[in-house]
């Protein structure tokens, strides 16, 4: 059974009756809470309460208003007390929500929000503070990685938590991307920790090259890269995610002289397509789909329209020919009749033009007998 004393605990202040009553309604089945009606008792249930994670107000109050309040909490010698959001409630004036700001207000919500927006917005914040405090007490723990420099998880979080946070309130898209090697435990094994270094270092360098400057870029967890993209609709994240897809299957990588057969496989998710509500629920979900994606096989894109996951993604037919030029062969071949469809234009009019006698009739004859043959085997 949940215990309500062991929820999070919001601090409501505000004069109004109704505006307190509105808003315990809103939280109280997730959170517990504690409310008064001044600044002056909530700065005091602030220093005797610990357990408050949050506080809500509005910046008209008794006794210490709104802004006299923030600047006690921003100002306390209590790290606890400093770093607590407060989300605000907004004022009909807009000079007034820019003071708020100025005096550290976390965030803004209206009088008439809904439930769903503002349990979103409360994850999110406390969400961003605990990892920012851990980022605080153990700086060294979460410090760049040593192989590619990039950003470690928390750092993903955070910018994760944010990118939500402002998407949420403002209705906006944000996508995260989980980027993983296929098979990589297995290519660890046969070449050594070295190699492997090295090709993280490879497809961060890649990656870093096609993220806009608004994206994120850093470690998920183990090998894998994670990209949080505020602003990128769907299907926006997943052609992106099939771009760099197909970006990685025709890089010449090689050892020794030999090419490695090398794919990586991506999940991606979006809010407002996937409900979710927090950073670590959109990542966690992304992660989800990258396990999908690999265990159907490897080298493709599970995103967040739901379609059969065996279904290998058919290449472009310039990118068909880019895989076939660099020694990937076999990711093509399950889609031969499918790209020779797309060519067989180019070869009738290469007959009619040069008179090559190219054997037309028995290339489609060959082609229809190798999708009859497919179809069977589905239905079999």
């Amino acid at each position: 059974m949940d215990n309500p004393t062991q929820r999070p605990r919001i601090l409501i202040v505000d004069e109004s009756r109704m505006v307190r009553a509105t808003l315990i309604k809103l939280i109280r089945n997730h959170y517990s809470f504690r409310e008064e009606t001044d600044g002056e008792s909530g700065w005091q249930a602030l220093v005797l309460d610990p357990s408050i994670q949050l506080v809500i107000c509005s910046s008209s109050l008794p006794m210490l208003d709104g802004d006299g309040l923030l600047a006690r909490v921003r100002g306390s010698r209590l790290a606890r007390i400093r770093q607590i959001p407060v989300l605000m409630i907004s004022s009909d004036s807009e000079e007034a929500n820019e003071q708020a700001r100025a005096l550290g207000a976390t965030d803004f919500i209206s009088r008439g929000i809904g439930a769903t927006e503002l349990l979103a917005r409360i994850d999110s914040l406390r969400q961003l503070a605990e990892v920012q405090n851990e980022l605080r007490e153990n700086p060294a723990r979460h410090a760049a990685h040593p192989d590619t420099g990039l950003p470690t998880r928390q750092y993903v979080d955070i910018q994760a938590a944010q990118a939500i946070s402002h998407a949420i309130r403002h209705e906006g898209p944000v996508s995260a991307l989980i980027v993983g090697f296929d098979r990589f435990d297995a290519l660890r094994e046969e070449h050594g920790d070295e190699l492997a270094n090295e090709l993280q270092k490879r497809l961060a360098s890649m990656l870093a090259k096609k993220v806009r400057k608004e994206d994120s870029l850093g470690h998920y967890g183990g090998s894998e890269l994670a990209v949080v993209s505020p602003g990128t609709p769907y299907p926006a994240c997943e052609a992106f995610a099939n771009r760099l897809r197909e970006a990685f299957a025709v890089a010449n990588i090689s050892v020794h002289g030999q090419r490695l057969d090398l794919s990586i496989s991506i999940g991606a998710a979006n809010t407002p397509v996937d409900r979710v509500s927090s950073a670590s629920a959109l990542l966690s979900l992304a992660a989800e789909r990258l396990r999908s994606a690999q265990q159907a096989g490897g080298n493709r894109v599970v995103a967040c329209v739901a379609r059969p996951v065996s279904e290998i993604p058919v290449p472009r037919l310039g990118h068909a020919i880019d895989l076939i030029r660099t020694g990937h062969e076999r990711a093509v071949i399950p889609h031969l009749v499918h790209l020779g469809r797309e060519v067989l234009p180019f070869l009738e009019l290469l007959e009619r033009e040069l008179k090559l006698g190219l054997p037309l009739a028995e290339i489609r004859e060959r082609m229809r007998d190798r999708e009859q043959d497919a179809q069977d085997t589905r239905h079999a």
